[in-house]
Protein backbone atom coordinates (compact mmCIF):
# COMPACT_ATOMS: atom_id res chain seq x y z
CA UNK A 1 0.00 0.00 0.00
CA UNK A 2 1.35 3.46 -0.88
CA UNK A 3 2.05 5.71 2.09
CA UNK A 4 -0.11 8.79 2.49
CA UNK A 5 1.50 11.93 1.03
CA UNK A 6 0.46 14.19 3.90
CA UNK A 7 2.91 13.85 6.78
CA UNK A 8 1.28 13.81 10.21
CA UNK A 9 1.76 16.80 12.48
CA UNK A 10 3.02 14.63 15.35
CA UNK A 11 6.00 12.34 15.82
CA UNK A 12 6.61 9.12 17.76
CA UNK A 13 9.67 8.00 19.72
CA UNK A 14 10.07 4.22 19.63
CA UNK A 15 12.23 2.83 22.44
CA UNK A 16 13.69 -0.50 21.34
CA UNK A 17 14.78 -1.81 17.95
CA UNK A 18 13.81 -5.47 18.11
CA UNK A 19 11.01 -7.23 16.26
CA UNK A 20 8.33 -5.18 18.07
CA UNK A 21 9.94 -1.81 17.47
CA UNK A 22 10.80 -2.46 13.84
CA UNK A 23 7.40 -3.83 12.84
CA UNK A 24 5.74 -0.84 14.50
CA UNK A 25 8.09 1.48 12.62
CA UNK A 26 7.34 -0.20 9.27
CA UNK A 27 3.64 0.26 9.98
CA UNK A 28 4.14 3.95 10.75
CA UNK A 29 6.11 4.39 7.52
CA UNK A 30 3.06 3.35 5.53
CA UNK A 31 1.05 6.22 7.01
CA UNK A 32 3.78 8.86 6.92
CA UNK A 33 3.83 9.11 10.71
CA UNK A 34 7.24 10.60 11.63
CA UNK A 35 9.21 8.55 14.16
CA UNK A 36 12.65 7.77 15.49
CA UNK A 37 13.88 4.51 17.02
CA UNK A 38 16.12 4.72 20.09
CA UNK A 39 18.05 1.48 20.61
CA UNK A 40 20.22 0.82 23.66
CA UNK A 41 22.65 -1.49 21.83
CA UNK A 42 25.31 -0.47 19.33
CA UNK A 43 23.44 -2.20 16.51
CA UNK A 44 20.20 -4.02 15.84
CA UNK A 45 20.18 -7.40 17.58
CA UNK A 46 17.80 -10.05 18.88
CA UNK A 47 18.23 -12.33 21.88
CA UNK A 48 17.74 -16.04 21.23
CA UNK A 49 18.22 -18.39 18.30
CA UNK A 50 14.91 -19.43 16.79
CA UNK A 51 11.53 -17.75 16.50
CA UNK A 52 8.30 -19.29 15.20
CA UNK A 53 5.35 -17.59 13.57
CA UNK A 54 1.91 -19.14 13.37
CA UNK A 55 -0.96 -18.27 10.99
CA UNK A 56 -2.21 -15.25 12.95
CA UNK A 57 1.24 -13.65 12.83
CA UNK A 58 1.60 -14.24 9.10
CA UNK A 59 -1.75 -12.54 8.51
CA UNK A 60 -0.58 -9.60 10.64
CA UNK A 61 2.64 -9.34 8.59
CA UNK A 62 0.60 -9.22 5.38
CA UNK A 63 -1.66 -6.50 6.78
CA UNK A 64 1.28 -4.43 8.07
CA UNK A 65 3.33 -4.65 4.88
CA UNK A 66 3.41 -7.58 2.43
CA UNK A 67 7.18 -7.17 2.24
CA UNK A 68 7.46 -8.36 5.86
CA UNK A 69 5.77 -11.64 5.03
CA UNK A 70 7.84 -11.97 1.86
CA UNK A 71 11.01 -11.55 3.94
CA UNK A 72 9.79 -14.14 6.41
CA UNK A 73 9.00 -16.66 3.69
CA UNK A 74 12.40 -16.11 2.10
CA UNK A 75 14.11 -17.14 5.34
CA UNK A 76 11.63 -19.50 7.01
CA UNK A 77 11.97 -23.25 7.43
CA UNK A 78 9.08 -25.67 7.68
CA UNK A 79 8.84 -29.39 8.22
CA UNK A 80 10.68 -31.34 5.52
CA UNK A 81 7.99 -33.96 4.87
CA UNK A 82 5.26 -32.76 2.52
CA UNK A 83 2.57 -34.50 4.56
CA UNK A 84 3.66 -32.57 7.67
CA UNK A 85 3.51 -29.04 6.28
CA UNK A 86 0.61 -28.22 8.63
CA UNK A 87 2.02 -30.14 11.62
CA UNK A 88 2.92 -27.97 14.59
CA UNK A 89 4.67 -30.72 16.56
CA UNK A 90 4.81 -34.47 16.79
CA UNK A 91 4.46 -35.23 20.49
CA UNK A 92 6.46 -38.10 21.98
CA UNK A 93 7.30 -39.49 25.38
CA UNK A 94 10.71 -38.27 26.48
CA UNK A 95 10.96 -40.94 29.16
CA UNK A 96 9.36 -44.24 30.07
CA UNK A 97 6.13 -43.60 31.96
CA UNK A 98 4.58 -46.65 33.55
CA UNK A 99 1.15 -47.41 32.18
CA UNK A 100 1.39 -44.63 29.57
CA UNK A 101 4.17 -45.31 27.08
CA UNK A 102 7.84 -45.83 26.30
CA UNK A 103 10.44 -43.15 25.61
CA UNK A 104 10.33 -42.12 21.96
CA UNK A 105 6.78 -43.34 21.37
CA UNK A 106 4.60 -40.85 19.50
CA UNK A 107 1.24 -40.19 21.16
CA UNK A 108 -0.14 -37.12 19.36
CA UNK A 109 0.38 -34.84 16.35
CA UNK A 110 -0.82 -31.24 16.69
CA UNK A 111 -1.96 -29.54 13.50
CA UNK A 112 -1.88 -25.83 12.66
CA UNK A 113 -4.10 -26.11 9.61
CA UNK A 114 -2.48 -23.13 7.83
CA UNK A 115 0.86 -21.54 6.95
CA UNK A 116 3.55 -21.43 9.64
CA UNK A 117 7.34 -21.51 9.93
CA UNK A 118 10.44 -20.88 12.02
CA UNK A 119 13.69 -19.04 11.40
CA UNK A 120 16.67 -17.47 13.09
CA UNK A 121 15.69 -14.32 14.97
CA UNK A 122 18.67 -12.51 13.49
CA UNK A 123 17.62 -13.49 9.96
CA UNK A 124 14.12 -12.10 10.45
CA UNK A 125 15.54 -8.93 12.00
CA UNK A 126 17.76 -8.48 8.94
CA UNK A 127 14.68 -8.59 6.72
CA UNK A 128 12.96 -5.93 8.84
CA UNK A 129 16.05 -3.70 8.92
CA UNK A 130 16.20 -3.83 5.12
CA UNK A 131 12.80 -2.09 5.04
CA UNK A 132 13.92 0.77 7.28
CA UNK A 133 15.58 4.07 6.30
CA UNK A 134 18.93 4.22 8.09
CA UNK A 135 18.47 7.82 9.18
CA UNK A 136 15.56 7.05 11.56
CA UNK A 137 17.61 5.11 14.15
CA UNK A 138 19.80 6.26 17.04
CA UNK A 139 21.98 3.61 18.71
CA UNK A 140 23.64 3.59 22.14
CA UNK A 141 20.56 5.26 23.63
CA UNK A 142 19.66 3.58 26.91
CA UNK A 143 16.56 5.23 28.35
CA UNK A 144 16.81 6.72 31.82
CA UNK A 145 13.59 8.71 32.22
CA UNK A 146 10.61 10.24 30.44
CA UNK A 147 9.33 13.70 31.28
CA UNK A 148 5.95 14.91 30.09
CA UNK A 149 6.02 18.35 28.48
CA UNK A 150 3.44 20.71 27.07
CA UNK A 151 4.26 19.46 23.55
CA UNK A 152 4.53 15.76 24.46
CA UNK A 153 7.52 14.02 26.03
CA UNK A 154 11.21 14.49 26.64
CA UNK A 155 13.26 11.28 26.73
CA UNK A 156 16.43 11.38 28.79
CA UNK A 157 19.17 8.84 28.15
CA UNK A 158 21.96 7.52 30.34
CA UNK A 159 24.61 9.21 28.19
CA UNK A 160 23.17 12.60 29.18
CA UNK A 161 21.46 13.30 25.87
CA UNK A 162 17.76 13.87 25.40
CA UNK A 163 15.13 13.77 22.66
CA UNK A 164 11.64 15.22 22.26
CA UNK A 165 8.56 13.71 20.65
CA UNK A 166 4.79 13.97 20.70
CA UNK A 167 4.58 10.53 22.34
CA UNK A 168 6.75 7.53 23.19
CA UNK A 169 6.01 3.84 22.62
CA UNK A 170 8.03 1.36 24.63
CA UNK A 171 9.12 -1.70 22.63
CA UNK A 172 11.99 -2.39 24.99
CA UNK A 173 11.27 -5.98 25.93
CA UNK A 174 10.91 -7.98 29.11
CA UNK A 175 13.16 -5.60 31.10
CA UNK A 176 11.26 -2.55 29.88
CA UNK A 177 12.19 0.78 31.38
CA UNK A 178 9.19 2.41 29.69
CA UNK A 179 6.83 -0.03 31.45
CA UNK A 180 8.28 0.90 34.87
CA UNK A 181 7.84 4.59 34.11
CA UNK A 182 4.30 4.03 32.85
CA UNK A 183 3.07 1.89 35.75
CA UNK A 184 5.22 3.37 38.51
CA UNK A 185 8.11 1.86 40.42
CA UNK A 186 5.79 0.70 43.23
CA UNK A 187 3.54 -1.37 40.97
CA UNK A 188 4.42 -5.07 41.14
CA UNK A 189 3.23 -5.46 37.56
CA UNK A 190 6.07 -3.18 36.46
CA UNK A 191 8.55 -6.01 37.05
CA UNK A 192 8.93 -9.42 35.39
CA UNK A 193 8.42 -12.54 37.50
CA UNK A 194 10.17 -15.90 37.37
CA UNK A 195 7.87 -18.62 36.05
CA UNK A 196 9.58 -21.55 37.83
CA UNK A 197 10.87 -22.78 34.47
CA UNK A 198 14.29 -22.65 32.86
CA UNK A 199 15.64 -23.95 29.56
CA UNK A 200 18.85 -25.11 27.90
CA UNK A 201 19.24 -23.78 24.35
CA UNK A 202 21.48 -24.77 21.51
CA UNK A 203 21.85 -25.09 17.73
CA UNK A 204 22.94 -28.38 16.16
CA UNK A 205 24.10 -28.90 12.56
CA UNK A 206 21.32 -30.79 10.82
CA UNK A 207 23.63 -33.47 9.44
CA UNK A 208 24.65 -34.40 13.01
CA UNK A 209 21.04 -34.36 14.23
CA UNK A 210 19.89 -36.55 11.33
CA UNK A 211 22.68 -39.03 12.01
CA UNK A 212 21.58 -39.28 15.65
CA UNK A 213 17.79 -39.32 15.21
CA UNK A 214 17.15 -40.19 11.58
CA UNK A 215 15.87 -37.80 8.93
CA UNK A 216 12.19 -38.02 9.88
CA UNK A 217 12.65 -36.95 13.49
CA UNK A 218 15.41 -34.42 12.83
CA UNK A 219 13.81 -32.61 9.89
CA UNK A 220 10.27 -32.33 11.28
CA UNK A 221 9.34 -30.46 14.48
CA UNK A 222 9.30 -32.70 17.55
CA UNK A 223 8.33 -32.28 21.20
CA UNK A 224 9.35 -34.85 23.81
CA UNK A 225 7.42 -34.79 27.10
CA UNK A 226 8.26 -36.06 30.56
CA UNK A 227 7.61 -35.34 34.20
CA UNK A 228 8.70 -31.77 35.00
CA UNK A 229 10.23 -31.08 31.62
CA UNK A 230 9.97 -31.18 27.84
CA UNK A 231 12.26 -30.72 24.85
CA UNK A 232 11.48 -29.18 21.48
CA UNK A 233 13.48 -29.59 18.26
CA UNK A 234 12.67 -27.30 15.32
CA UNK A 235 14.53 -27.08 11.99
CA UNK A 236 15.79 -23.57 11.11
CA UNK A 237 18.23 -22.00 8.68
CA UNK A 238 16.54 -23.56 5.65
CA UNK A 239 17.10 -26.96 7.21
CA UNK A 240 20.80 -26.51 7.95
CA UNK A 241 20.36 -26.45 11.74
CA UNK A 242 18.16 -27.92 14.44
CA UNK A 243 17.12 -25.49 17.16
CA UNK A 244 16.96 -27.25 20.53
CA UNK A 245 15.23 -25.97 23.67
CA UNK A 246 15.10 -28.27 26.71
CA UNK A 247 12.80 -27.09 29.52
CA UNK A 248 12.85 -28.04 33.19
CA UNK A 249 10.94 -26.99 36.30
CA UNK A 250 12.88 -25.34 39.13
CA UNK A 251 11.24 -26.90 42.14
CA UNK A 252 12.09 -24.22 44.69
CA UNK A 253 10.45 -21.69 42.37
CA UNK A 254 13.27 -19.17 42.70
CA UNK A 255 15.89 -17.76 40.38
CA UNK A 256 18.84 -16.61 42.47
CA UNK A 257 21.22 -15.32 39.77
CA UNK A 258 20.86 -11.68 38.70
CA UNK A 259 21.67 -12.86 35.16
CA UNK A 260 18.83 -14.47 33.24
CA UNK A 261 21.13 -16.20 30.74
CA UNK A 262 24.09 -18.06 32.20
CA UNK A 263 26.66 -20.38 30.62
CA UNK A 264 26.09 -24.03 31.41
CA UNK A 265 27.78 -27.29 30.48
CA UNK A 266 26.83 -30.44 28.63
CA UNK A 267 27.45 -32.41 31.83
CA UNK A 268 24.96 -30.35 33.86
CA UNK A 269 22.39 -30.50 31.09
CA UNK A 270 22.63 -34.27 30.71
CA UNK A 271 22.44 -34.71 34.47
CA UNK A 272 19.20 -32.71 34.43
CA UNK A 273 17.81 -35.22 31.92
CA UNK A 274 19.42 -38.39 33.26
CA UNK A 275 16.05 -40.15 33.69
CA UNK A 276 15.06 -39.47 30.08
CA UNK A 277 15.23 -41.76 27.04
CA UNK A 278 17.83 -42.34 24.37
CA UNK A 279 16.38 -39.93 21.80
CA UNK A 280 16.49 -36.99 24.21
CA UNK A 281 19.94 -37.89 25.52
CA UNK A 282 21.38 -38.35 22.03
CA UNK A 283 20.14 -35.00 20.78
CA UNK A 284 21.25 -33.16 23.93
CA UNK A 285 24.64 -34.83 23.62
CA UNK A 286 25.18 -32.92 20.37
CA UNK A 287 24.77 -29.50 22.01
CA UNK A 288 28.37 -28.44 22.51
CA UNK A 289 28.00 -25.38 24.74
CA UNK A 290 24.47 -24.88 26.06
CA UNK A 291 23.24 -21.68 27.63
CA UNK A 292 20.80 -21.80 30.54
CA UNK A 293 17.87 -19.38 30.26
CA UNK A 294 15.56 -18.38 33.09
CA UNK A 295 12.00 -17.87 31.87
CA UNK A 296 10.26 -14.71 33.08
CA UNK A 297 6.93 -13.15 32.17
CA UNK A 298 4.96 -10.06 33.19
CA UNK A 299 2.01 -9.92 35.57
CA UNK A 300 -1.05 -8.28 33.99
CA UNK A 301 -0.74 -4.50 33.76
CA UNK A 302 -3.74 -2.32 34.54
CA UNK A 303 -3.12 -0.36 31.34
CA UNK A 304 -0.88 -0.26 28.26
CA UNK A 305 -0.91 3.55 27.99
CA UNK A 306 -1.08 6.83 29.90
CA UNK A 307 -2.80 9.82 28.43
CA UNK A 308 -1.47 11.09 25.12
CA UNK A 309 2.19 10.51 25.89
CA UNK A 310 3.19 6.89 26.70
CA UNK A 311 2.25 3.41 25.47
CA UNK A 312 3.88 -0.04 25.53
CA UNK A 313 3.88 -2.78 22.92
CA UNK A 314 5.18 -6.34 22.45
CA UNK A 315 7.15 -7.90 25.30
CA UNK A 316 7.22 -4.57 27.12
CA UNK A 317 3.45 -4.93 27.45
CA UNK A 318 2.98 -8.71 27.71
CA UNK A 319 6.23 -10.71 27.88
CA UNK A 320 5.34 -14.39 28.10
CA UNK A 321 6.88 -17.82 28.25
CA UNK A 322 7.52 -19.41 24.82
CA UNK A 323 5.23 -22.42 25.28
CA UNK A 324 2.64 -21.32 22.70
CA UNK A 325 5.24 -20.12 20.19
CA UNK A 326 3.38 -16.88 19.45
CA UNK A 327 5.00 -14.19 21.57
CA UNK A 328 6.67 -12.47 18.61
CA UNK A 329 3.46 -12.92 16.65
CA UNK A 330 1.53 -11.03 19.32
CA UNK A 331 3.99 -8.14 18.93
CA UNK A 332 3.35 -8.09 15.17
CA UNK A 333 -0.40 -8.00 15.84
CA UNK A 334 0.14 -5.11 18.27
CA UNK A 335 2.19 -3.26 15.67
CA UNK A 336 -0.50 -3.59 13.03
CA UNK A 337 -3.28 -2.33 15.30
CA UNK A 338 -1.38 0.59 16.84
CA UNK A 339 0.35 1.80 13.68
CA UNK A 340 -2.94 1.75 11.76
CA UNK A 341 -4.73 3.62 14.53
CA UNK A 342 -2.03 6.29 14.62
CA UNK A 343 -2.20 6.47 10.85
CA UNK A 344 -5.96 7.02 11.06
CA UNK A 345 -5.91 10.10 13.27
CA UNK A 346 -5.60 13.63 11.91
CA UNK A 347 -3.52 15.27 14.61
CA UNK A 348 -1.71 15.03 17.94
CA UNK A 349 -4.88 15.81 19.85
CA UNK A 350 -6.14 12.33 18.94
CA UNK A 351 -3.09 10.34 20.11
CA UNK A 352 -4.75 9.55 23.43
CA UNK A 353 -7.80 8.26 21.59
CA UNK A 354 -5.56 5.99 19.49
CA UNK A 355 -3.79 4.70 22.61
CA UNK A 356 -7.12 4.09 24.32
CA UNK A 357 -8.45 2.13 21.33
CA UNK A 358 -5.25 0.06 21.14
CA UNK A 359 -5.39 -0.73 24.86
CA UNK A 360 -9.07 -1.64 24.76
CA UNK A 361 -8.52 -4.15 21.94
CA UNK A 362 -5.10 -5.63 22.65
CA UNK A 363 -4.75 -5.86 26.44
CA UNK A 364 -7.32 -8.59 27.01
CA UNK A 365 -6.07 -10.88 24.23
CA UNK A 366 -2.40 -10.51 25.07
CA UNK A 367 -2.82 -10.94 28.82
CA UNK A 368 -4.84 -14.09 28.18
CA UNK A 369 -1.92 -15.24 26.04
CA UNK A 370 0.56 -14.76 28.91
CA UNK A 371 -1.63 -16.72 31.34
CA UNK A 372 -2.41 -19.59 28.97
CA UNK A 373 1.25 -19.88 27.96
CA UNK A 374 2.19 -20.61 31.57
CA UNK A 375 -0.55 -23.23 31.75
CA UNK A 376 0.67 -24.79 28.50
CA UNK A 377 4.14 -25.20 29.98
CA UNK A 378 2.70 -27.01 32.98
CA UNK A 379 0.70 -29.28 30.69
CA UNK A 380 3.68 -30.13 28.47
CA UNK A 381 5.56 -31.13 31.64
CA UNK A 382 2.70 -33.35 32.85
CA UNK A 383 2.15 -31.05 35.83
CA UNK A 384 -1.25 -29.54 35.10
CA UNK A 385 -3.98 -30.33 37.62
CA UNK A 386 -6.71 -32.45 36.09
CA UNK A 387 -4.51 -33.62 33.20
CA UNK A 388 -1.09 -34.75 34.44
CA UNK A 389 0.07 -37.54 32.14
CA UNK A 390 -3.48 -38.55 31.18
CA UNK A 391 -3.07 -38.81 27.42
CA UNK A 392 -6.75 -38.57 26.56
CA UNK A 393 -7.09 -35.33 28.53
CA UNK A 394 -3.80 -34.05 27.10
CA UNK A 395 -4.89 -34.64 23.49
CA UNK A 396 -8.28 -33.08 24.10
CA UNK A 397 -6.76 -29.95 25.65
CA UNK A 398 -3.96 -29.44 23.14
CA UNK A 399 -6.27 -30.04 20.19
CA UNK A 400 -8.28 -26.98 21.21
CA UNK A 401 -6.14 -24.68 23.30
CA UNK A 402 -4.30 -22.86 20.49
CA UNK A 403 -7.16 -22.26 18.05
CA UNK A 404 -8.08 -18.93 19.63
CA UNK A 405 -4.54 -17.74 18.86
CA UNK A 406 -4.12 -19.16 15.37
CA UNK A 407 -7.61 -18.45 14.00
CA UNK A 408 -7.99 -14.91 15.33
CA UNK A 409 -9.43 -12.36 12.89
CA UNK A 410 -7.20 -9.34 13.28
CA UNK A 411 -9.26 -7.34 10.80
CA UNK A 412 -12.20 -7.58 13.20
CA UNK A 413 -9.96 -6.27 15.98
CA UNK A 414 -9.17 -3.20 13.96
CA UNK A 415 -12.83 -2.60 13.22
CA UNK A 416 -13.58 -2.62 16.94
CA UNK A 417 -10.57 -0.39 17.56
CA UNK A 418 -11.84 2.17 15.08
CA UNK A 419 -15.16 2.22 16.91
CA UNK A 420 -13.31 2.88 20.17
CA UNK A 421 -11.19 5.54 18.46
CA UNK A 422 -14.29 7.43 17.42
CA UNK A 423 -16.01 7.11 20.77
CA UNK A 424 -16.51 10.76 21.72
CA UNK A 425 -17.77 9.69 25.12
CA UNK A 426 -14.12 9.41 26.15
CA UNK A 427 -12.48 12.05 24.00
Amino acid sequence: MTALKQEKDFNIAIVGGGIAGLTLAIGLLRYNVPFRIYEAAVAFSEVGAGVAFSPNALRAMELLDPRIRAGFEKRATNNACADKCDTWFEHRFGMDITGRGKAGEKFYESKVGAAQGALHRAAFLDELVALMPKEVVSFNKKLYDIEETEAGVCLRFEDGSYAEASAVIGCDGVKSRVRRILLGEQDEAAYPQFTKKYAYRGLIPMNEAAAALGDDLARNSQMWHGHHGHLIAVPVGKGEFLNIVAYRTKHNGKWEDERWVVPSSKENMLQDFEAWGDQVKSILGLVKQPDLWALFDYPPAKTYYRGRTIAILGDAAHASTPHQASGAGMAVEDAYVLSTLLGSIDGSSKIEAAFYAYDSIRRGRTQKFVTTSRVAGEMYDFELDGIGDNLEAFRFNLGRRLKWIWEHKLEDDFGHALQALNDEQYF
